[in-house]
């Protein structure tokens, strides 16, 4: 079964047969292999995430994704970017083109099949140098944007990241191997039915990597008071077609998209420097504490307060 909201594109399962039921076998061993507890592992490999949970949770966690690709091993989750809401099941994939702030939920998990995801990090750099092989002739137009692209994953992207993973059992395999392997699923996603919008982030002067340009901005300047139409001339865009695009590719609006960058970095300020709310508030770049208060507990669910006790006892369990 494929389940995708309407922006995602949604491909009928192809990959029924014994080999890839093999090798998503393969996969979830190594998984729960290298994340025996859950929670979110990182790896030695840079930008490679492993996520592992065993029961549903019903409330969302709030984090931020760099552009990457997610695959769900076992279980299932829903994403939810701005206004997007898309729910993912096994062997599924979304690809996010740009950062952003996401919310995830845990709707299939037990302690005998866990929700079990692999996440990886994605190099527009490194997509950049790809996409003259694998589209000499150009990028085909792109008529529609989405803050993230649901697909079915192959055997053959699957197979890959199993590899990339065993590179961590052998001394020396992650440093001379998993850069190599790494390029291979680059070149898969390109050539996969979302490959364009892979391609469009390492693409220059395409719409993504313009909005990509003011993201960078507002991730290191979410305190300062932002202005619409500064970042519009950054993009070298009108301050409609700006508007227009931002939305497209993020879900929401910059003022939103910043708001969500405040408030998460005040949760983790609170959270690994002891500061108080005022302190945090105002760090972030908010003038009342009344309005962060307010915000806070839309956002997150729980005042500063509440929500600091309840992340602080969670971490001694």
């Amino acid at each position: 079964m494929s389940i995708t909201n309407d922006n995602s594109l949604s491909i009928e399962p192809v990959n029924s047969g014994k080999t890839f039921a093999a090798e998503m076998t393969r996969l979830s061993g190594l998984l729960i292999n290298n994340a025996p507890n859950d929670g979110i592992s990182s790896l030695p490999i840079p930008g490679l995430y492993i996520a592992r949970y065993s029961e549903i949770e019903p409330d969302f966690i709030k984090t931020f994704y760099l552009p990457s690709l997610g695959i769900v091993v076992q279980g299932a989750k829903s994403i939810t970017v701005g206004q997007e809401t898309s729910q993912l099941g096994q062997s599924q994939m979304m690809m996010f083109p740009v950062a952003l702030p996401v919310a995830l939920k845990v709707i299939k998990a037990s302690e005998s099949e866990p929700l079990l995801t692999v996440r990886l990090d994605l190099d527009p750099q490194r997509i950049a140098e790809l996409v003259l092989r694998v589209y000499p002739h150009g990028l085909p137009p792109v008529k529609q944007w989405s803050a993230g692209y649901v697909v079915n994953a192959d055997a053959d992207i699957i197979n890959a990241v199993a590899r990339l993973l065993e590179c961590l059992q052998k001394p020396g395999d992650a440093e001379l191997l998993g850069p190599l392997i790494l390029e291979e699923i680059l070149i898969r996603l390109l050539r996969s039915p979302i490959g364009v919008h892979v391609a469009e982030m390492g693409f220059s002067g395409s719409s993504v990597q313009q909005i990509a340009g003011a993201i960078a901005w507002l991730r290191k300047n979410y305190s300062l008071h932002i202005k619409v139409a500064e970042l519009a001339e950054l993009t070298h865009m009108s301050v409609s077609s700006f508007h227009e695009h931002f939305k497209a590719v993020t879900s929401m609006t910059p003022r939103q998209y910043q708001k969500a960058l405040r408030l998460q970095e005040a949760r983790r300020l609170m959270l690994s420097r002891q500061m108080d709310a005022a302190a945090a508030c105002k760090m972030v770049g908010y003038v009342s504490d009344s309005q962060f208060s307010r915000d806070y507990s839309s956002f997150f669910g729980a005042s500063p307060g509440r929500d600091m006790t309840m992340l602080r006892k969670l971490s001694k369990e």
